[in-house]
């Protein structure tokens, strides 16, 4: 009897503890929905006064801090709604077990109808409108509770996107399957137009693809290969540094100087671009269709372009996404035999050097509430990809030639928009992912996980950043953390005053490059974390740092890039300004820059 008594003030305690979670719930998530922190029309007001007065540090200073104090109050509200939910369900479970644990023991000392009842209990169970008061304030809060987790979907939406109805989230096309492939006519376009404002020089010969494009390579791309081309974001290893010389420093969009040439892409993207050979690929989507797009890289000339159509497993109507991610925010990579590209909807499309498709697949609608922008890369015959998700987190290897799934990992991490890097520690090659609330390492052969340390938090965009058996990561309202890797792999330093939302570190001659979204740049001692400098420039960095021939290279939102000497003293190149808004990073081929803005892109250099 003592353990019936037990289990029922057992019971009794559980099932209140979920009542007044269930209260709570419900009036935080009133609160919530009639006072959003993101909505606060403080900082807007701020902003305005700004425009009035650019050069008030002390507006700056407060816009900030209103924005941190916004955003800072919106995810705590979040994590109380999440974890409160789950406290809740943990009371119920508790409350459950405890009453049938009581009912089994009584049924078998015979006591159900001969024993005294505690009352407490009895009446409980026969106050059946206690059970239905308590069932519709549980309902409540967990549709509360779950309601709270996708409100950020209504925080910058692009209203020109349709809403994607609820989709599986499997992958479409089985391991052993063959890839579904569109007619070849209906997937590429071959373009033999003049592309209004290309050339700014007329002494640059228009050539075909057959001439431009550089010659595949026979099996596997090397190293060297990669790196005197640039096949991914960030780079040959997806660390933001370029082996390319006698890059430019001085150019002015609007006014022409120095501009080779300059096209409009015709669908809007925030992926970077990608370069082999004289061939310069980006990606371009709206809620119709998704694009890839091939340019001479020497002329600006469109030689070709392709749809990602007609694939199984697509959805129907666009996916939900953010106005600054949209549809086409990933990067694509090639290794010169064939060029991949992902959107936002789940597609990947594989397409020959000339455009043809080779195969493509649907991994599932990704479930994030921004949309899709991990960037693609490539090891071996692997075409590697980082899919967090709100449903899931994984890392697939998909067989470059035919898109079929060579392995998968299931990751334990939260949603994420960061992309991984591919760097050689000495000892073996290592794929490294930044997440919430993991850095990862993984085997690129076997996908199998070599470490992982639990750092980070909220929601992650900056990818790692990696120089001399050290792995950078970062996040903003966060930390940033250096990880020695090696026999032992531990955190030897972490800071927490300059952190990036979006853009990723860069680490190169012994030093660490972080850009913020509040427009701070700072460069800090890559192996103790202390600072050398910092400069603030008024703009926000979405863009990465990227360090080419001595020189670091990160462009703000308004366009312009400031380039600075890649020593511990802050040398200032030149401020060059591209004459539009740009969130891409600056890519290097042949002495010269391409930068992709929020219409045109861009080639830039001496002419």
């Amino acid at each position: 009897m003592d353990k019936i008594k037990l289990a029922q003030q057992v019971a009794w305690i559980a099932a209140g503890f979920a009542l007044v979670l269930a209260i709570l719930l419900i009036i935080n998530y009133v609160q919530t929905s009639f006072n959003d922190p993101i909505e606060n029309q403080t900082i807007p007001a701020l902003v305005k006064r700004l425009s009035e007065n650019p050069g008030d540090e002390a507006l700056k200073a407060e816009i900030r801090a209103f924005d941190l104090m916004a955003r800072k109050a919106y995810f705590t509200s979040q994590w109380q709604l999440r974890t409160g939910t789950y406290l809740m369900f943990l009371g119920v479970i508790i409350s459950i077990l405890a009453v049938r644990f009581v009912l089994s023991a009584k049924s078998k000392l015979n006591e159900i109808d001969s024993v005294e009842k505690v009352s407490e209990l009895d009446k409980l169970v026969a106050q059946k409108w206690v059970i239905y008061v308590g069932s519709v304030l549980i309902v409540l809060a967990l549709a509360a509770g779950l309601l709270s987790s996708n409100s950020l979907e209504k925080y910058m939406v692009n209203e020109n996107l349709v809403v994607q109805e609820e989709q599986p989230a499997e992958i479409a096309v089985a391991e052993n399957a063959e890839p579904a492939v569109a007619p070849e006519d209906s997937s590429v376009t071959t373009v033999d137009v003049q592309v209004a404002e290309i050339p700014v020089t007329t002494d640059v010969p228009v050539t075909n693809i057959e001439t431009v494009a550089a010659p595949a390579p026979a099996g596997i791309p090397t190293l060297a290969q990669l790196k005197a081309n640039y096949p991914f974001f960030r780079g040959a290893e997806g660390i933001g540094v370029a082996a390319q010389k006698n890059t430019p420093t001085d150019w002015n969009g609007a006014g022409g100087k120095n501009v080779i040439w300059k096209v409009k892409v015709p669908k809007s993207g925030y992926s970077s671009p990608i370069i082999w050979g004289n061939q310069l690929f980006v990606t371009g989507a709206d809620a119709q269709v998704r694009m890839v797009y091939c340019y001479d890289k020497n002329t600006g000339k469109l030689l070709w372009e392709a749809s990602a159509d007609n694939i199984q497993g697509s959805p129907a109507s666009a996916p939900k996404v953010t106005a600054d991610t949209g549809l086409a925010a990933p990067t694509m990579a090639t290794d010169g035999r064939a060029v991949f590209a992902i959107f936002g909807t789940g597609d990947v499309i594989a397409l020959d050097m000339s455009g043809k498709r080779l195969w493509a697949r649907n991994l599932g609608v990704p479930d994030n509430h921004y949309g899709h922008s991990s960037s693609l890369i490539i090891y071996k015959d692997k075409l590697l990809i980082q899919y967090d998700t709100n449903r899931s987190g994984k890392l697939l290897a998909l067989a470059t030639q035919t898109g079929a799934t060579v392995w998968e990992t299931v990751r334990a991490s939260k949603v994420s928009w960061s992309s991984p890097i591919l760097v050689n520690t000495g000892s073996r090659m290592e794929l490294i992912l930044t997440t919430n609330p993991n850095v990862n390492s993984y085997n690129p052969e076997t996908g199998k996980e070599l470490w992982n340390i639990a750092c980070l938090s909220g929601e992650v965009g900056p990818s790692a950043g990696y120089a001399d058996g050290m792995v950078f990561a970062a996040n903003e309202y966060a930390k940033l953390v250096g990880i020695k890797i090696g026999a032992t792999t531990e955190i030897v330093w972490e800071a927490d005053e300059y952190l990036p939302e979006v853009s990723s570190p860069l680490a190169v001659n012994g030093l660490l490059y972080i850009a913020t979204t509040y427009g701070v740049f700072t460069c800090l001692d890559a192996k103790t974390g202390e600072k050398h400098w910092e400069q603030e420039y008024g703009d926000a960095f979405y863009s990465s740092p990227i360090y080419a021939d001595g020189k670091v290279y990160i462009t703000d939102m308004s366009g312009k890039t400031h380039i600075v000497k890649a020593t511990k003293d802050y040398q200032l190149i030149g401020t060059p300004e591209l004459g539009e808004k740009s969130v891409c990073s600056p890519v290097f081929a042949d002495g010269k820059v391409y930068l992709r803005g929020m219409n045109n892109l861009y080639c830039l250099g001496a002419k």
